[in-house]
């Protein structure tokens, strides 16, 4: 176990197969939410009830792999094969400098099997291939194939060189480690010098898998190593057991995969946008390239750090992802294409709009222009006031609000409330009947109430659910700003971060000015009377909403359901009690025909409720 002698001086003739004790199945695949909810509901209905715990797992796109220690030294490591046998890898796998030659423990188990993930770092891939160029050699297209490529080479002085890495993310045949959980796992392994899979987390409900499946594919742009899915399990391995295998694979966990689409292309310039916060982003503009039947030819670069990770300058070529539904990014640079008189990008330090000295975040990673009445910003949020999910003002769209912004009209929330017909009339293509009916929409959003205010007025980490917290907890905004930062941290769902994001704003010179403002154009600032419950006609009962309706949006008949006791949910199952159906239903009213789930319209609804049509 000297590290001297990781790497061997002689290549091995040829890759002896090795037969794994225990089988490395495969996993079963969701592809959309709405089946990865069938999977949660259908596990909940084989353990009975039993209350479950879920760790949801980064899938890493390499792979897969077993290693094995007799009493604390590497024996053994072999790839996944066909799930029974595999190829011996041993020779490689010392060679890779995650992995420990003798585990970090005084006391390790007689014997304990990891199985994880081999993988490259696209990093790695980008000094690869530059190497590869200069030699004159092939360049590799993806970190997966070099990655599968290098594992199995006969020299392991050859795999050395191209720095693998390992994630180990589960338990193959174990004798003497005592945990019985996988979070215990992970802990136990780490400690004992081998990597866990990085950001695992632990939920007590399968809502709160969904919601961390969203947080987590937001931002894997910040990683440098492919990712094609999310791998969602049960934490405690006697439920596990419990739940036993087919024949293939486990009915304990699933993967959350999504469909992976690459393109190369060139990066022809970078231009920085100003939020509604006044965050920095710059924004890749990009030769237009077919990327999964969409063209794409802008792609956000998220922040600096971001740029210069990555390396990323104007002129080069540049491979561009989408996964699934989710907004392009930048993989990685090709810098063995890389022009000669490329130059880094210089991240302004002015904003580009006020000309007010940018700062940067402390502890963070976002760059933000401090000047809250920067016309950029004051654009932005103004835009965001009036969307569906705030203020929802009929008729204010980007353009109007562009248009008063520039004209002066418009520096403040409030002074939307004070704009004219007269005024409305004197911009351009904005006649008569369109600005009564615009300023009617204004009017009408007074009494949106505190939930929609909340959310509408930009306060950094507060949107929907936050803004609906608080109304409910302080019903106004008086006592909202005469919370203490304690109160407000020890609100349910609201951490010592929003918390602090809150009190900061609610307590400013600027948040003041404008409450005050909005409230002297009375605009509602009390918890509206629709965030009442209005009593628990639907106790009891879950909904499902789909197709196109006539007098409700999907938003609103939810609140009103939930506002009457009831619950919602985005998939068709037997636990659902009832679907309400709109024209175009589609495969969710297919679903609740085969299961026998009662069918209403909207006013069968209505009924229910006792609202009037």
């Amino acid at each position: 176990d000297s590290p001297t002698q990781r790497i061997g001086d002689q290549p091995v003739d040829h890759l002896t197969q090795f037969e794994h004790a225990i089988p490395m199945l495969s996993i079963e695949n969701t592809y959309d939410e709405e089946s990865l909810r069938q999977f949660g509901l259908r596990t909940d209905e084989l353990l009975e009830g039993a209350k479950a715990e879920w760790v949801v797992e980064l899938k890493i796109d390499g792979v897969a792999a077993s290693v094995i220690y007799e009493n604390g030294l590497l024996v053994r490591a072999a790839t996944r094969g066909d799930g029974r046998v595999g190829d011996d890898i041993t020779h490689n796998i010392r060679t890779v400098q995650d992995v420990p030659l003798r585990l970090l423990t005084e006391d390790p188990p007689e014997l304990l099997e990891v199985r994880g993930e081999v993988y490259m770092t696209n990093s790695e891939l980008v000094r690869l291939n530059k190497h590869q160029q200069e030699a004159g050699d092939k360049i590799y297209a993806n970190t997966r194939n070099v990655a599968a490529g290098s594992i199995r080479l006969l020299d392991p002085r050859e795999c050395a060189q191209r720095n693998l890495r390992l994630f180990c993310h589960g338990a193959g045949q174990c004798k003497g480690l005592d945990v019985d959980s996988h979070m215990d796992f992970l802990a136990a392994i780490g400690r004992f010098g081998l990597p866990p899979t990085p950001l695992v987390k632990c939920v007590d409900s399968f809502e709160k898998v969904v919601e961390h499946c969203r947080h987590l594919t937001e931002h894997l742009y910040e990683l440098d190593f492919e990712v094609d899915g999310l791998v969602i399990k049960l934490n405690r391995f006697a439920q596990r057991e419990r739940l036993g295998a087919r024949s293939k694979s486990p009915r304990w966990l699933v993967a959350y995969k999504w469909e992976k689409y690459e393109a190369t292309t060139r990066l022809n310039s970078i231009e920085v946008q100003i939020g509604k916060t006044g965050t920095i982003t710059p924004v890749a503009h990009l030769e237009p390239v077919l990327l999964a039947e969409t063209t794409v030819s802008r792609a956000s670069l998220h922040n600096a750090e971001e740029i210069q990770r990555k390396d990323i300058r104007v002129g080069d070529t540049v491979v561009v992802e989408k996964a699934g539904k989710i907004i392009p990014h930048i993989v990685r640079v090709e810098t063995h294409l890389r022009p000669s008189d490329s130059t880094e990008f210089a991240f302004p330090t002015k904003c580009p709009e006020c000309e007010t000295n940018l700062v940067k975040d402390e502890g963070g990673v976002y760059i933000r222009c401090p000047n809250q009445k920067c016309p950029a910003q004051v654009r932005q949020r103004i835009r965001y006031f009036a969307s569906r999910n705030a203020m929802d003002i009929e008729g204010l769209g980007e353009k109007i609000v562009d248009q008063v912004v520039s004209a002066g009209l418009v520096t403040t929330y409030g002074d939307l409330y004070r704009l004219t017909v007269d005024q409305l009339t004197q911009l351009e293509r904005l006649g008569v009947r369109s600005a009564e009916k615009l300023v009617a929409g204004i009017n009408a959003s007074r009494d949106r109430g505190l939930t929609r205010l909340l959310n509408g007025l930009s306060i950094r980490h507060v949107g929907e659910t936050v803004s609906e917290v608080l109304s409910k907890k302080f019903r106004n905004i008086d006592s909202l700003m005469s919370a203490s930062l304690e109160q407000l941290t020890a609100t349910e769902d609201i951490g010592p971060t929003i918390a602090q994001s809150i009190y900061d704003f609610l307590h400013s010179d600027f948040g003041r000015r404008v409450i005050d403002d909005l409230q002297q154009m009375g605009v509602k600032t009390e918890s509206d009377a629709t965030g009442e419950p209005f009593g628990d006609h639907l106790s009891g009962k879950t909904f499902v909403v789909t197709g196109t309706l006539a007098k409700y949006s999907r938003e609103q008949i939810e609140a009103l359901i939930k506002k009457h006791g009831g619950k919602t949910s985005s998939s068709v199952s037997k636990k659902t009690s009832f679907l309400v159906a709109g024209e175009d239903a589609g495969s969710k009213l297919e679903k609740a025909q085969e299961l026998n789930v009662s069918v209403i319209g909207e006013a069968e609804f209505d009924e229910m409720i006792g609202a009037q049509s």
